[in-house]
């Protein structure tokens, strides 16, 4: 199983950036994704999970500005991030349950004020 993040860059505050999570050594369309962060110094956290059937949730300080999404066809998770803050800051991964958990190399966002 091999999860490829990427997207990551440096921003400014209130700019944008699409992280891709390409999956491979499963079947996709059954498998529930995840994004986590780990900011420096702190331990990862979650960010956003889509389950097989399209439904998303997120974490309270992401809602309204990082919508997740998934292209089935092209085995790709996606974490679309708006209005990024400062706080946003960090090592970006994905992981998929199916059913275990697998994990991903992240990729990191660093956002400026």
């Amino acid at each position: 199983v091999q999860l490829q993040a990427s997207g990551g860059g440096s921003v400014q505050a209130g700019e944008s950036l699409r992280l891709s999570c390409a999956a491979s050594g499963i079947i996709f369309s059954i498998a529930t994704m995840y994004w986590y962060r780990q900011a420096p110094g702190k331990q990862r956290e979650w960010v956003a999970t889509i389950s097989s059937t399209g439904t998303s949730n997120y974490e309270d300080s992401v809602k309204g500005r990082f919508t997740v999404s998934r292209d089935n066809a092209k085995n790709t998770v996606y974490l679309q991030m708006n209005s990024l803050k400062p706080e946003d800051t960090g090592v970006y991964y994905c992981s998929a349950r199916y059913p275990q958990i697998y994990w991903g190399q992240g990729t990191l966002v660093t956002v400026s004020s």
